[in-house]
């Protein structure tokens, strides 16, 4: 029998002393590893902070901080998943209306998302939508095995690609933006994401500011709230993990100028959000270009049959200079005769005001040099609406112009010297 030690209950035979002081260790290494997978667990937590503000016409910097530094994107991500998806619509690789197979992995793929369950299909029109607005990681798995074969293939077309539009310190391992340690990004790239989706696709664009997405039964709302409460804002994503913190890359434009503001790494969305409205507020002082990026896409590249494009697309500025007047500034015109002018439609957005004017100006026949493009803001019910108007002509010609796109199903007044809109008729 083995010695005994201590008295009454607290007697332990050396046996037992012997296999307590074995699975003490044990204890050791089990706290000790508790404790590092503790930190490690928390350590993604300590997302790094940056932010970056740019004038988006001259690319002037107006703000940054951390600004080169690689941190997780997350759902930022789906951004360029749908830069690809744009050119693969610009190419004709993929059609809107094409429907996508669902498969295991991307239905099994974490949430946020639609719910797709394997054998169904989504069309690429609904794909965009729930990437813009629900920021479905089963979608983004979708439609990058669509492009790209397998999700792994389309994140390494999405790399190359990145680094071909700038951004240098970018790499993407996935498309939906979930956890994974070597899909990194920086605040400058994201900012040079932004501009380039705003070149390239500035109808498409548009699918940013949509505040709801419906899909079957359910209605989803954008998770950009600033959508609703910041002046000008009209785009364009946020992202969350919990490696990352709360990113967005926004933009918003006021008085023909346009900023694109980053934010990673912060605590709450709602603390991001306060940010990024300090952060725009403090910038638009800074910069004096006229950003516009009213403009037309050059002719989409060939399909396959036709003859190749000779020019990488990219953005056609419309030929008509822009200026932007307070509503106390239309009635100094000088009444001359080349004071009169045609308005196209009014807006809820600057940017598509200015696209829509753009657009017309483009296919006109006729339109003088001394015509320019206007955008006027107008107070109604408590909302903005932006009036496109063309203006620098003589009565006849915007008679003219007039009478040409009525005859194209298009609306269109006649603006007079004053700034008054008057019904046209047009010339016989």
């Amino acid at each position: 029998m083995g010695m005994v030690f201590g008295f009454g209950k607290g007697r332990m035979t050396r046996r037992k002393m012997r296999a307590h002081a074995l699975r003490r260790p044990s204890r050791a290494l089990a706290v000790g590893l508790f404790a590092a997978v503790a930190i490690f667990a928390a350590q993604p937590a300590q997302a790094g902070y940056a932010s970056f503000v740019m004038d988006a016409h001259s690319g002037e910097v107006l703000y940054a901080r951390n600004a080169d530094t690689r941190n997780f994107p997350a759902s930022l991500t789906k951004i360029m998943t749908l830069f690809m998806v744009f050119e693969a619509l610009e190419t004709g690789r993929l059609k809107l209306d094409q429907a996508l197979p669902v498969s295991r992995r991307a239905a099994g793929q974490a949430p946020s998302k639609l719910g797709l369950k394997v054998g169904q299909t989504i069309t690429v029109r609904n794909a965009i939508g729930a990437l813009s607005v629900k920021s479905a990681n089963d979608v983004a798995t979708v439609v990058a095995e669509a492009i790209g074969g397998t999700e792994i293939k389309f994140a390494q077309m999405m790399t190359r690609r990145a680094r071909e539009i700038g951004m240098r310190r970018t790499t993407f391992k996935n498309a939906s933006g979930l956890p994974n340690r070597g899909q990194l990004s920086t605040a400058r790239d994201m900012a040079v994401l932004g501009k380039e989706m705003l070149v390239r696709f500035p109808n498409q664009y548009e699918h940013f500011s949509d505040l709801t997405f419906e899909y079957g039964k359910r209605t989803y709302s954008n998770h950009n709230k600033l959508l609703k409460t910041y002046a000008g804002m009209d785009g364009i994503k946020t992202g969350y993990i919990r490696a990352s913190g709360f990113n967005l890359v926004a933009s918003a434009e006021r008085d023909g100028v346009r900023l694109i503001g980053v934010v990673f790494g912060g605590k709450t969305g709602q603390s991001r959000d306060t940010h990024m409205a300090s952060l725009l507020n403090r910038s638009w002082g800074r910069t004096q270009s006229n950003s516009t990026f009213a403009a037309v896409p050059v002719p989409k590249p060939a399909t396959p049959g036709q003859a190749p494009a000779t020019a990488a697309p990219r953005l056609a500025l419309a030929s008509v200079p822009t200026i932007v007047n307070t509503p106390g500034s239309v009635s100094g015109r000088s009444g001359g005769l080349l004071d009169w002018g045609v308005q196209v439609g009014a807006f809820k957005g600057y940017s598509r005001a200015h696209l829509a004017a753009g657009q017309v100006s483009q296919r006109l026949r006729g339109l003088p040099a001394t015509a320019t493009i206007e955008i006027l803001p107008l107070e109604t019910r408590g909302t903005t609406l932006f009036r496109a108007r063309i203006v620098g002509m003589e009565q006849d010609i915007a008679r003219n112009i007039c009478g040409q796109l009525r005859n194209a199903g298009s609306a269109c007044a006649m603006v007079t010297p004053n700034g008054n809109i008057q019904l046209a008729q047009a010339s016989r």
